[in-house]
């Protein structure tokens, strides 16, 4: 019963989490559209900074873009924040069910960091923290006014987070951990920066002072930033499917082309909604084109792989050491009444239909067994591809 429950809970807790999601992604990419579609109109009032018309339900609509504040309060104003704030908590909770609730099985291996389980969410839940407070610091450095290169140190600082992730939790929890951390500034800029300065400006405006543009442009710039890593993101949170990604061994490399491919793909709608085409823009999908080539290509090598000869019957009882706990029709492991995603290796014909997700999880990566609770060793790898390879005989 206690799986079942904990299944119902996630599936809950992961469709509250999407909904939210698309939510937030769906006001922030507007938004970024409305700011970069604003045209200036000499007719316009003053203090207005552009405005935009646009067609939608059989309905028009004006906005327009005051460059600080309005003269005057509005009577209804709409504030878009919530949106961010459920992204986030839904978010961990979703980590706290899958992470810290099966923290044995997805959270820590054993072959890289023998950590009590007390002890893996205690560092799970302070990193984020942590991570929050370095990229504050970093935004209000000297560096805010040199945003190109404040940009490309927390892009390194990225990689380098994944790195050390890498060598305490497991390689699945490492990748989703980085995006949560990624995840927790961009809602710490709408929580803790975007917001707050926004209700400065408000409270100016109620007090019958001239509100100060700069907090307008602290926003601004933390705003950009949700912008472009709102793509690696959501590619990082769906990666938990994909184990040739990370899985691999060096996984925060693919983090890193990720990270660029995302950011070059936004570049190019924010400058298609500049109507800025051509020349400005047609680098950008045939560079992310080749930096997904070169991410296919990384994610195949791996080093010190090696290799075994073919011993059918050793891969046989590999499998039934290694897999059929979880993988059978009737699983032995604590966590599974049934077998995850319902696939089952009871009999050979079996494997060999699933033959190319064995190879993706416990082959090409190590993430399968969970947690490596069973003690799979690279030996024994190495001789389960070598059986899988070659079509999985029983001789």
């Amino acid at each position: 019963m206690e799986a079942i429950f904990h299944d119902w809970i996630s599936f809950a807790v992961r469709a509250a989490h999407i909904v939210a999601a698309i939510g937030w992604i769906g006001s922030s990419f507007y938004f970024m559209w409305l700011d970069y579609s604003l045209r200036h109109d000499p007719d316009l009032p003053g203090g207005v900074k552009g405005e935009s018309w646009s067609v939608h339900g059989g309905g028009f609509y004006q906005v327009r873009k005051f460059a600080v504040a309005p003269e005057k309060m509005p009577q209804v104003l709409h504030w878009f924040k919530w949106e961010s704030y459920s992204t986030w908590l839904t978010g961990f909770a979703m980590m706290a069910v899958t992470y810290y609730w099966g923290a044995t099985s997805f959270l820590i291996d054993r072959e890289v960091a023998d950590l009590p389980v007390f002890a893996a969410i205690a560092i799970s839940i302070a990193s984020l923290g942590v991570g929050w407070l370095l990229y504050d610091q970093l935004c209000k450095s000297p560096l805010k006014s040199r945003p190109a290169v404040l940009f490309a140190i927390l892009y390194a600082a990225i990689l380098l987070l994944c790195w050390l992730y890498g060598q305490i939790f497991s390689a699945r929890a490492a990748w989703l951990h980085t995006g949560a951390v990624i995840a927790t500034m961009m809602s710490g800029n709408v929580f803790l920066v975007i917001i707050p300065n926004q209700q400065k400006v408000v409270e100016a405006l109620k007090a019958g002072e001239a509100p100060d543009a700069r907090y307008g442009e602290i926003a601004k710039l933390r705003s950009t930033h949700n912008n472009y890593l709102t793509l690696p993101v959501v590619a990082m949170m769906i990666s938990n499917h994909y184990p040739i990604a990370f899985g691999h061994p060096h996984n925060w490399i693919l983090v890193g082309y990720i990270l660029a491919i995302g950011g070059i793909i936004r570049h190019f709608f924010n400058m298609h909604d500049q109507g800025k085409h051509g020349r400005a823009v047609m680098w950008q999908w045939p560079t992310a084109t080749l930096l997904f080539i070169c991410m296919m290509w990384t994610s195949a090598w791996r080093p010190d792989q090696g290799s075994a000869d073919l011993d059918a019957g050793r891969a046989m009882t590999i499998v039934a050491t290694h897999c059929t706990v979880c993988h059978a029709a009737s699983p032995l492991h604590e966590n599974f009444e049934e077998a995850p995603g319902g696939v089952m290796f009871d009999t050979v014909e079996q494997m060999r239909t699933h033959a190319p997700k064995m190879l993706a999880q416990a082959v090409l990566s190590n993430i399968m067994p969970l947690g490596n609770e069973t003690g799979m060793t690279a030996e024994d790898r190495a001789v389960l591809g070598a059986w899988l390879r070659a079509g999985a005989p029983e001789e």
